[in-house]
């Protein structure tokens, strides 16, 4: 197996460093940017709008109007009566959905090439002329209150997700739920998601990316045809949200609900995003997740977790690097049977600080370097994976040459600056650690 390893790690390195290749972009008169993919492998395209708004863009007050307003633009137009979007492109052999994150809302379609026009005068009629009634707005609400309580209320897991968030953010609107928090749901009003679209949904607030097979010319002939007459929204707000101060203290929470199997400990720190043109720190965060918990079996909790003390059957780390403002970093540990939460947390925390006391594994350190790359590379057969890639990155703030830049600058990645990066980010101060229990586990800890 060490043979193999060493021979695919000499063939992936050998590889020339892929710069991206097929990538056009152009920006319409009324400030519409597009971004060209092409791909000429299969006679489809995924066409894709993105709008530079997401949950943490919305009003104090209307938490989830932006996931709301994405669930009523397949309400109808001026041109479309309710639902005909998407039977459109059924009815042409494609499929069609959405998504709301803290920082952008998009949605795409997936036809044969040759739709594509059909998909922009669609996606253009909507980006201004979505028409609403307040049926259409009663019916919608119910939908996301009936997804808040299939995806959060019925699950223990999401409601302690959220509450170690809210703790997490104690300023910053990332500790808002994208689905909105129940009570502010349940009186979302037509006005508020007007509002939310007529604020944002403009072309000058959007990115268009186009994967697939198509040339540049084309795509920039149909966007003119279709985006280029709409008007773009003078008065653009600034998009500046309220920030982080000093977290100047450890905070802790315990959520316990009966319906818990499994008891689990999380900790998530604050920790920096990637930045335009200082993306090496996020790098540096990205290759420290991998290393700490990309697999259960050679990453370093997993190891001195699940395998030498045995105290785990599951532990792991995770890294959000792309994001407008400031991200999370977060480490987990689910005990083995008879663990205490206590004992968990506390071999974790050796394991943490033995990590950045012995230094990085050099071996294991090129592995996860070769594997990203290899990822990468698989990655480029999926133009809808490639579009997203491209469409959250320029919608957290990041530009093309930042996302071309971005492979090479993980592979340039240090030991040293791992460590570095562990050091400054790894502080309990900046984090929330968070205990999830069933009630019976709750009793026996206060017994004690």
């Amino acid at each position: 197996m060490r043979l193999i390893a060493i021979f695919c790690l000499a063939l992936v390195a050998a590889l020339p460093a892929r710069a991206e290749k097929g990538v056009t972009a152009f920006t319409l008169e009324n400030g519409l940017e597009v971004v060209v993919l092409e791909d000429h492998r299969a006679p489809v395209v995924v066409h894709m709008v993105w709008y530079r708004t997401g949950s943490a863009d919305e009003k104090p007050g209307v938490s989830g109007v932006a996931h709301y307003l994405e669930h009523l633009l397949f309400r109808g137009t001026d041109d479309l009566e309710d639902g005909e979007f998407s039977r459109v492109v059924a009815a042409n052999g494609g499929t069609d959905n959405a998504f709301t994150s803290f920082d952008f809302t998009g949605y795409f379609q997936r036809v044969a090439a040759d739709r594509l026009g059909l998909m922009m005068e669609m996606e253009a009629d909507r980006m201004r002329d979505l028409q609403l009634s307040e049926e259409d707005v009663l019916i919608e609400r119910q939908v996301i209150l009936e997804e808040r309580n299939t995806r959060v209320e019925n699950d223990p897991g999401a409601l302690f997700s959220e509450q170690l968030r809210a703790a997490l953010f104690l300023n910053h609107p990332y500790g808002r739920p994208i689905i909105g928090w129940k009570h502010e749901a349940e009186a979302l009003t037509l006005e508020d998601a007007l509002d939310h679209y007529r604020t944002f949904y403009a072309p000058n607030n959007a990115i268009v990316i186009v994967a697939g097979d198509v040339t540049p010319e084309e795509v920039r002939k149909l966007a003119e045809t279709h985006y280029g007459p709409l008007d773009p929204t003078p008065d653009l707000p600034e998009r500046a949200r309220p920030q982080e101060p000093p977290q100047l203290a450890e905070r802790r929470l315990t959520y316990s609900d009966p319906r818990v199997a499994q008891p689990y400990v999380v900790r998530s720190y604050l920790a920096p995003e990637r930045d335009p043109g200082a993306q090496e720190k996020a790098a540096a965060l990205k290759m420290l997740a991998e290393l700490l918990g990309g697999s259960g079996a050679t990453s370093v909790l997993g190891r001195k977790l699940q395998f030498e003390s045995q105290v785990a059957i599951h532990a792991g780390a995770a890294y959000d690097a792309t994001s407008y403002d400031d991200s999370s970093f977060t480490v987990f540990v689910v005990p083995a049977q008879g663990v205490p939460l206590e004992d968990a947390e506390a071999a974790m925390d050796r394991a943490l600080a033995e990590f950045i006391e012995e230094g990085v594994d050099p071996e294991q350190f090129e592995r996860i370097k070769m594997q990203l790359r290899a990822a990468r590379i698989y990655a480029e057969d999926s133009a809808q994976s490639r579009a997203r890639r491209y469409g959250g990155a320029l919608t957290s703030g990041l530009t093309l040459a930042d996302i071309e830049a971005w492979p090479d600058i993980l592979q340039a990645v240090t030991e040293d600056e791992v460590i570095a990066a562990a050091q400054e980010v790894l502080v309990k101060r900046n984090a929330v650690t968070g205990w999830l229990t069933g009630v019976e586990e709750e009793t026996a800890e206060v017994q004690q």
